[in-house]
């Protein structure tokens, strides 16, 4: 059955950032390189590497624009849990049963169409120190419906002493013109992705779920 929607309520979304800062900030130093390639207005689809579940605040912590977030269904299911993931932005995806995910996608266009930014992790799921295979459906039909920039972003951990050092390097769009392969883009992201990453040389590895 398809997840009814609720809006993204902006002062919940910039709490929730607040409150990720006072909370992880203690244990992880960020580093954010190519802010600049980041639109200033405009749509856009962000693909992120996923290492672990910390991804997501880390993320929304240092884009001063305030994201939409693909995710898994089953985090929807109940009414607080689709309350509160709708009001920071997540967006519902059913990628067992494409049929239920329709209006999302729906949802996805219009939002891109207003000049929304949203991000695509596109393993699917965390793979630590590894690149998972990119599962790129549902980028090539957005991109069938709207020629949005994909902007590859890189995630990297270390630690060094009580805390964890976070590179979060943001790399040059890339664009499909209008007689462009889809496909080639979407896969010279992904390519993107792993080098920004630090995983030139990657291999495809095994999962480990956190429900994103």
């Amino acid at each position: 059955m398809a997840i009814p929607f609720q809006e993204r309520r902006l002062p919940l979304y910039r709490l929730a950032k607040a409150l990720s800062a006072f909370i992880l900030c203690p244990f992880f130093k960020i580093h954010v390189s190519g802010h600049a390639n980041i639109p200033v207005d405009g749509p856009f689809l962000m693909l992120p590497k996923h290492q672990r579940w910390e991804d997501v605040p880390l993320l929304s912590m240092s884009i001063a624009r305030p994201l939409y977030y693909v995710a898994k269904h089953e985090l929807f299911q109940d009414t607080l849990s689709r309350w509160l993931l709708s009001s920071l932005g997540g967006l519902p995806l059913n990628r067992s049963k494409p049929s239920d995910s329709i209006q999302s996608v729906k949802k996805m266009l219009h939002l891109l169409k207003k000049g929304e930014g949203i991000v695509i992790f596109p393993e699917g799921t965390y793979y630590r120190e590894r690149m998972g295979e990119a599962h790129k459906g549902l980028a090539r039909m957005i991109l069938s419906r709207c020629r949005a920039p994909l902007i590859p972003v890189g995630i990297n951990y270390s630690k060094t002493g009580q805390r964890v050092h976070v590179r979060i390097e943001i790399g040059r769009p890339v664009y499909t013109k209008a007689s462009g392969n889809i496909k080639d883009a979407i896969d010279l992201a992904v390519r993107e992705i792993a080098g920004l990453s630090g995983l030139q040389k990657y291999h495809i590895g095994e999962n480990t779920d956190d429900g994103t």
